[in-house]
Order: structure tokens, then sequence, then C-alpha cells
């Protein structure tokens, strides 16, 4: 008497879960493009934090469901969209930096009148 068998992919046990993709991979890759789109404004700082650290968490438990996690894709692309958007929002912040001590190099200085020291 011979049973039928399941037709699984190589290596995947018949009662193995399907995978799934992480809840937290689509979350890190709009926090990262809103952090890119956002950096050059400096207000990138804050949704790039958040991205990163989502990416951080998203990566553990994928690590830790043994390969039934996925997307991790989604949340390289959205790390380095937040890297950038750091990148972008410490760029701005030197750029103004540099103009403001140009412009106050610039500056007119004050002049007194004559009798006063």
């Amino acid at each position: 008497m011979s049973f039928p068998q399941a037709v699984v992919g190589p290596g995947r046990h018949p009662l193995d879960p399907e995978p799934v993709r992480s809840t937290k991979a689509p979350a890190v890759f709009a926090l990262g493009l809103i952090a890119f789109l956002a950096g050059p404004l400096v207000g990138g700082l804050v949704p790039a934090t958040i991205a990163l650290l989502l990416a951080r968490q998203a990566e553990r438990e994928a690590y830790a469901s043994g390969g039934y996690l996925t997307g991790a894709a989604w949340i390289r692309r959205g790390t380095v969209l937040a890297w950038s958007g750091i990148t972008l929002a410490a760029c701005a912040l030197v750029l103004a930096l540099v103009v403001g001590i140009f412009n106050y190099a610039n500056a007119p200085l004050q002049d007194f009148a004559p009798g006063i020291d």
C-alpha cells in the first residue's frame, strides 16, 4: 500500500508553514523613502531613525523565524534610503553652516560716530 506524496520544494517538510512577508518590511521601506525625500529639509532624521530601528527588529525576527519571514529586499532598500536621508540631512546642515559663516563674515561692521571710542 502506498501513500500519495505531497509535492513540496527541496528541503521542505509538508507540514512546514508557508513563508510570509514581514509586516515591518514595507514600513521600513516607507519610512526610508520619507527620510530620503525629507532629508534635504533636515526633517528626514526622525523617520530615518525609526526606519533603522524597525529594520534591526525585522532582521532579528526574520533570522529567528528560520526563513519563514521574507521581505529582506524591502528592508535592505529601506535601510539604504534611510542612510541616504541621514546623509542628505547632514549635507544640508553643513551647507547651512557654511552659508551662515560666509554671511556673517561679509556682514558690514558697525560704524560708530566719529567721537565715540
